[in-house]
């Protein structure tokens, strides 16, 4: 029986809508060991909950229930989904949220009982669902099933002559722009740019750079990033989000 559950919401901690969704669960599985992957995704951001959940289920074990909501469609046609792929059990708004599990995965469609609250699926719905996969029930007896889960993949970088041109896909909370380059698709000695800012060729890591000063190097999972040593990107370069990288 699985009983590791992930959390992944928008939801912040200022208030009380993540113990409300552990108390429903830990209400039907006292035993469940919740592990809390962040609660601090910006609000309605959907692309940012699907970039950090990308890079971060893959590394529990398998048998492990995630649960991720960020939902800004709450309350709306817009499908509760339960998944399993690579031995891993998911719920979540259809949204493009699980965009980054196999195209081997399963899906079903969760029902949403009246009772639950229209602004509240992640208490009503999906706990109750995530504390079932843990419980071992099977994702057939959760749902029905379905083919068409809204997938919407993170850009990817794409050739502009002789350079590869890609995009700040997200920014943490150092500042960090976070691009969407594998760092081993950049030639050695090649120099990063964003938004016409020369930042220099990939270094190892931030101490290669004097404080105050902007760094390109290979992030933790592969790709190019750029940093302030000791202070932050975005704020000095004045980008976020979706701004041009050329490598």
């Amino acid at each position: 029986m699985a009983s590791l559950i992930t959390l992944l919401t928008d939801f912040g901690a200022a208030d009380s809508y993540v113990a409300e969704v552990k108390g429903v669960i830990l209400t039907a599985l006292p035993e469940a060991t919740l592990v809390d992957i962040t609660h601090q995704v910006p609000p309605g951001d959907v692309r940012a909950g699907q970039y950090l959940f990308a890079r971060t289920w893959r590394r529990f074990p398998a048998g492990t229930v995630h649960l991720v909501v960020v939902d800004p469609g709450v309350g709306t046609p817009r499908r509760a989904l339960a998944a399993e792929a690579m031995g891993h059990l998911f719920v979540a708004p259809d949204n493009g949220l699980l965009s980054s599990l196999p195209e081997t995965a399963e899906f079903v469609s969760l029902p949403v009982t009246p009772s639950a609250a229209p602004t509240f699926h992640a208490r009503d719905v999906f706990a109750p669902a995530a504390a079932r996969l843990a419980m071992g029930v099977s994702l057939d007896d959760l749902g029905d099933p379905v083919t068409d889960a809204r997938r919407t993949p993170l850009p990817e970088p794409r050739m502009d002559g002789v350079a590869l041109l890609g995009e700040v896909i997200y920014v943490d909370r150092f500042g960090t722009l976070v691009s969407n380059i594998p760092a081993d698709d950049v030639d050695p000695g090649v120099r990063i740019v964003v938004e016409g800012n020369d930042v220099g060729a990939l270094k190892r890591t931030f101490g290669d750079v004097e404080p105050g000063q902007l760094v390109a190097y290979a992030g933790s999972v592969g790709e190019v990033e750029v940093a302030v040593r000791g202070g932050s990107a975005a704020r000095l370069l004045g980008v976020g989000v979706g701004a041009e990288v050329r490598a």
